[in-house]
């Protein structure tokens, strides 16, 4: 018997989200930012006049300071 079509997300008009996660719930947040977040961050550091981020930024930290600063910055 088939499944009704409220059962499959795939059909879902409103489906829940997975690709919005707190950076601290992130499996691979410990992990070096990678380079397209350095890149990033840097852009938007120079916009908002603050300091470039640190190199040693997790990934985690590193969206964290992207949100941060998007939010300064009214994006």
């Amino acid at each position: 018997m088939a499944q009704a079509q409220h059962d499959n997300p795939k059909l879902d008009p409103n489906p829940g989200s997975n690709t919005q996660k707190d950076p601290d719930d992130w499996v691979s947040g410990d992990e070096p930012m990678t380079g397209a977040q350095a890149s990033y961050l840097t852009t938007l550091s120079e916009e908002a006049h603050e300091e470039p981020p640190p190199e040693d930024l997790s990934k985690a930290e590193a969206s964290k300071r992207i949100d941060a600063l998007k939010e300064k910055l009214g994006r």
